[in-house]
């Protein structure tokens, strides 16, 4: 049976709870038959149990949505998109002075790992072999007919390949993510099921709640503050105000993060890191600045997402198990080394221990600081690119502005940007309230990863409350 077969049907013995009870048997039979002074704690015992066994049928109700489809439901419309995954395929030392060429960098680069100074969007640099297809669709047939979908295909791969293995990390991770949210999430995108065709693709089955990229609002948003115009419709006092336009994008931009930044929050709540995050990993269903208002930015992507909850980093269900059996287990081995999607997650867990995160407590922080660091350059990117000149800077020449020309120092950074008339829109953005957009910026982009902010801290930060433009 194919794998995304049997992660299908795996899923519902996935659940802690679902473990705990023992095959729906009650702990206490009949109150009638027990001592009159043992009744109260009985009765709390049956609450007890009720209360589980709501869990558990909730649990079932949300796995039972991860359908396995057939090819046979869907009606393809037209294929969307083709894009590449970023992705960790090897891991190596700070690079050089000579790489770099900057004097004395290596003495400055000590006490970072590779991706501190030479990544993009949380993953070393480079598009991975995969290239996925989405397709456009509704489904045929079933209480859902006519049901608007977007399917993503995973290219033909055999049982156990990287490819195999993305397909079924990323079904597993939603399944885990809907069933924590009790259906689906604002800021994620949702996911209905997969299913294999007859040629051996796996492919997953999302709703369709947006088109439309970050990276595509970008460009747009680019080109529309070069001629002084909005994203689509104009106010009608847009003609007797330019800054009216760049105001709503400003706002659109901190409503888009915020989306952003809540989706994550949730996914780090219930131990799972993005590890992919960046402008094409993110999906609006409008890019109408008007309607800021009803803008829902979703996350999607998810098949490099990592399982750092207590059972996936320890394989135990808490970490306190791991800390009793420090003694016999002194070098804790993660679960993700024991399991098939350990491939996907080995260049993190590499990264960490060059960080010097060693327990499972560590890497976790470790992990999460990761993704804050690649929503940092996502940050930047969303603020810069739809706010400056077209084709004056992008995300690659941000990275290497931050990381090799001013070595992480963002303040520094600031400087330079201001002296370049093409980014005088976003540098005025950033500047707001004392520099609020910079020190944010700086804080999740620092080398040393513990101090970086949660996701919650950045969405309680001033720049991202929205209180800058008031």
């Amino acid at each position: 049976m194919a794998t995304l077969a049997k992660g299908l049907q795996g899923l519902p013995c996935t659940s802690a709870a679902a473990e705990r009870w023992s095959c729906g048997k009650p702990a206490v039979k009949s109150l009638f038959l027990l001592p009159s002074e043992f009744k109260q704690a009985a009765g709390a015992i049956q609450v007890w149990n009720r209360r589980r066994r709501r869990r558990l049928e909730q649990h079932l109700a949300v796995a039972a949505s991860i359908e396995q489809f057939s090819s046979d439901d869907f009606e393809v419309e037209r294929l969307l998109s083709t894009y590449g995954y970023m992705n960790v395929s090897s891991y190596g030392g700070p690079p050089s002075a000579d790489v770099m060429g900057v004097p004395g960098f290596d003495n400055f680069a000590a006490g970072l790992d590779r991706r501190d100074m030479n990544q993009m969007s949380a993953l070393e640099m480079g598009e991975g072999a995969v290239q996925t297809r989405i397709y456009t669709g509704r489904i045929g047939r079933g209480q859902r007919m006519g049901t608007r979908v977007l399917l993503k295909a995973y290219p033909y791969a055999t049982r156990g390949s990287e490819v195999d293995m993305m397909a079924v990390n990323e079904l597993v991770t939603h399944a885990a993510l809907q069933e924590a949210a009790g259906g689906d999430h604002p800021n994620i995108v949702y996911l209905y099921g997969g299913f294999q065709t007859r040629a051996g693709e796996q492919w997953l089955v999302f709703r369709d709640n947006g088109q439309i990229t970050g990276q595509e609002y970008a460009k747009n948003a680019s080109e529309a503050t070069s001629t002084g115009e909005a994203v689509g419709q104009w106010d009608f006092w847009d003609r007797f105000d330019p800054d009216r336009p760049i105001l709503r994008r400003k706002i659109f931009i901190t409503k888009l993060l915020r989306g952003v930044f809540n989706g994550l929050a949730f996914m780090h709540a219930n131990g799972r890191l993005h590890q992919s995050l960046g402008p094409a990993s993110v999906t609006l269903n409008t890019m109408e600045e008007r309607d800021a208002g009803y803008l829902v930015p979703q996350i999607r992507d998810l098949a490099f997402a990592v399982d750092v909850s207590d059972r996936g980093l320890a394989g135990t269900s808490a970490l306190s198990d791991s800390w009793e059996r420090r003694s016999s287990l002194p070098d804790l081995r993660d679960l993700s080394t024991e399991s098939p999607t350990a491939a996907l997650s080995a260049g993190l867990w590499r990264r960490a221990a060059a960080a010097g995160a060693r327990t499972p407590f560590e890497k976790k922080a470790f992990g999460i600081a990761d993704d804050i660091y690649a929503g940092g350059l996502l940050l930047a990117y969303m603020v810069f690119v739809p706010l400056c000149e077209p084709g004056s800077i992008d995300g690659p020449s941000l990275q290497r502005l931050f990381e090799n020309t001013f070595r992480l120092d963002i303040m520094a950074a600031r400087e330079y940007c201001a002296a370049d008339d093409r980014w005088d829109k976003a540098v005025k953005f950033m500047d707001l309230d004392d520099g609020a957009g910079w020190q944010l910026l700086q804080a999740m982009m620092s080398p040393n990863y513990r101090t970086r902010p949660t996701a919650e801290a950045v969405l309680n930060h001033r720049f991202m409350t929205g209180d800058v433009l008031a």
